[in-house]
């Protein structure tokens, strides 16, 4: 049987698209196997968001020429997609394949087998509009199922590269959507995060459609208990899509907002479409409706030209927005980006002292959110993946995305359980399980 070997960096959707073109090779009859091991093909998913990022791509690409020599090395993702060139003269790249036509992988193994002669199959991203149709049918580890809906992004922040990396805007099929949505159902699944590059953007590029239409489409998927949206930016938070939270007994309590800056004049360097007060205003009218919602955010610190000034008036608006997780990045010069060619870029050692403010802040606000709920009895899914614990422990997550360990059976796993909170963590909370779940349907 010949094998396969994945190595994925940067985001969720990398993860998303690796286990995408595992089910083309699964379906051809391969095994996947570790990529520390000697596989017939390696297939390294790469980032291009920082330059960081395609470092370590390299070195990756590197070490599984090193791994097997004789193997075919196919290189795809974002990195891929914008610096073919680049990594076809690394000495032992046999396919490069960027963000697109990633359904083509397998007929390009095929002629590699044949021929042997390197190939680029990279074009330009920007010309497309169609969006990739690739199915994943089941997570390893996972009682979520992430559900790619979109690709793509037009809004050129200053500080990222990921328009020229996955190109514009488009939004998958309303139709294709529904379908794999009541595969995952029949599959187990009772949670689905809807993914992509900017997620909130879906239906943008479609006629009579939107999000808030695709949402409530999916509310009437027969036994789907959970929907979850993986990143919103605050101006797509329409009244429409107000009206689904408000509504639908589906939506998760939780919304990851990005916010990036928490002072104006850092945001219209940016080039972000909002200000701190239409931020604060989509807040507070989110939370009037779900009360006990949990924001989680992103945050970049020491952009170019943040000063002490700036960087306080934005810690105290992140306090005031009483977010419950903060992801913190220092400000990464990213070659071919605005603010990479901005004058006055902060001082190292000064973004790291920025950084461990805002972490610690971060932790802060995550266990006083968490506190509220001791006491309560939440709904929770456990999940596989029992890293390092005893196997009486398992851990999964409720609704408003707080982690949580208790005692319990693997019987439980894909489930929803009903746990009482008794102690708040940072990271996770302690339960207590209170009603075991009926035998039902459950992913192994």
């Amino acid at each position: 049987m010949p094998t396969v070997a994945f190595h994925t960096l940067g985001c969720k959707v990398n993860f998303y698209d690796t286990e995408a073109i595992w089910q083309l090779f699964k379906h051809e009859g391969y095994e996947q196997i570790d990529f520390e091991a000697s596989a017939d093909i390696y297939v390294i998913n790469t980032c291009t968001v920082t330059n960081t990022g395609d470092k370590k791509s390299r070195q990756m690409i590197r070490r599984a020429i090193r791994r097997n020599p004789e193997a075919i090395v196919a290189v795809t993702g974002c990195y891929a997609q914008t610096s073919p060139a680049e990594i076809l003269a690394i000495p032992g790249v046999d396919l490069v394949i960027g963000t697109q036509d990633r359904d083509k992988i397998i007929p390009y193994v095929q002629q590699l087998v044949q021929e042997r002669q390197p190939i680029n199959a990279v074009r330009n991203i920007m010309k497309t509009r169609q969006f990739e149709e690739l199915d994943v049918p089941d997570f390893a580890d996972h009682t979520r199922a992430f559900l790619k809906i979109q690709e793509g992004c037009n809004n050129f922040c200053t500080f990222c590269i990921i328009p020229w990396s996955r190109g514009l805007m488009r939004s998958r099929e309303p139709q294709s959507v529904l379908k794999q949505a009541r595969m995952l159902v029949d599959a187990g699944y009772q949670e689905i995060v809807l993914t992509g590059i900017h997620t909130g953007g879906y239906g943008e590029d479609i006629e009579n459609y939107s999000l808030a239409k695709l949402l409530w489409d999916l509310d009437k998927v027969q036994g789907l208990k959970r929907i979850r949206i993986s990143s919103i930016e605050a101006s797509q938070i329409t009244d429409e899509v107000l009206d689904v939270l408000k509504h639908s007994d589906k939506m998760c309590r939780h919304l990851h907002i990005p916010l990036q800056a928490g002072d104006d004049q850092v945001l219209a360097r940016m080039r972000r479409k909002y200000t701190t007060a239409e931020f604060g205003e989509k807040i507070k009218r989110i939370r009037e409706i779900m009360p006990d919602v949990a924001i989680t955010t992103d945050v970049i610190v020491g952009f170019p030209g943040e000063t002490d000034e700036m960087f306080m008036n934005g810690k105290r608006f992140m306090e005031q927005m009483q977010f419950s997780e903060m992801h913190v990045f220092p400000y990464s010069q990213r070659t071919g980006t605005p603010a990479a060619r901005m004058e006055d870029q902060v001082d190292e050692e000064l973004k790291n002292t920025r950084v461990h403010e805002l972490i610690d802040l971060s932790e802060h606000m995550q266990w006083t959110y968490a506190q509220k709920f001791v006491g309560h009895v939440l709904d929770v899914i456990p999940e596989n993946g029992n890293k390092g614990r005893a196997d009486s422990i398992i851990m999964g997550y409720t609704d408003n995305y707080l982690q949580v360990v208790f005692e319990g059976s693997k019987d439980s796993i894909g489930r929803i359980c009903q746990v009482k909170i008794v102690e708040a963590g940072v990271n996770e909370c302690r339960g207590e399980q209170i009603v075991i779940p009926e035998i039902a349907r459950a992913i192994v």
